[in-house]
């Protein structure tokens, strides 16, 4: 798991790597990320944007922004968190992602939670241990 902080709010990501939809022979592979965000201090926010920076094996980048995750924009009170998980699939058996959340506070001065920088790996890429395995629990505590 990655973990960042960013003004009470902590956000924690759990990439899994999935071989049942990935296909190596058509260099596609595919990753689960689960991510939790968690609203460590003292005010309400509301997540309004994503933004995610992602760069494949050999160097190449693909920038994805948008309003929300997952099709919301959910409000964080303090104490609470808010989970989901999405995916990406790239061309290469091994990638990094990184990205931030733009979050709004209450009176409306908004923020960038930092998403931490997480590694795609699969037992495809170069140097992968024998046996280790690519699927964690999903659960993030």
């Amino acid at each position: 798991m990655y973990s960042e902080t960013t003004r009470g709010i902590r956000v924690t990501v759990k990439p899994v790597f999935l071989e049942d939809q990935s296909s190596p022979a058509d260099s596609r592979y595919v990753w689960a990320y689960f991510v939790k965000i968690e609203n460590r201090g003292g005010e309400r926010v509301q997540l309004r944007t994503r933004y995610w920076h992602i760069t494949d094996g050999r160097g190449r980048v693909q920038e994805v922004r948008g309003a929300g995750v997952v099709g919301e924009q959910p409000v964080i009170g303090p104490g609470e968190s808010y989970e989901y998980n999405s995916g990406t699939p790239l061309p290469t058996p091994s990638g990094i992602m990184r990205g931030s959340y733009q979050m709004e506070t209450a009176d409306g001065q908004r923020f960038d939670a930092t998403i931490p920088v997480f590694s795609l790996d699969s037992p495809h890429q170069p140097g992968f241990p024998a046996g280790s395995s690519t699927r964690p629990s999903t659960r993030l505590n």
